[in-house]
């Protein structure tokens, strides 16, 4: 199980820094595990499953 970085997080969803944090307030993105006092990593299946589930531009999938 691969623990990822903000910095690869950020280049795997296309979202910014400030993007993720406010999705994780709202409960819309994965939370993170805390690896230290001052840093904190996502478990890599947790994000390629929010990937996995967000709807496509032009899709359908957002109408339901």
């Amino acid at each position: 199980m691969r623990l990822l970085t903000l910095r690869e997080v950020c280049e795997m969803t296309g979202l910014s820094r400030s993007s993720i944090y406010a999705m994780m307030a709202a409960g819309e993105f994965p939370r993170p595990v805390r690896i230290g006092a001052r840093a904190v990593r996502w478990y890599e299946n947790e994000v390629r499953a929010f990937i996995a589930n967000r709807p496509r531009a032009g899709s359908n999938r957002s109408m339901k």
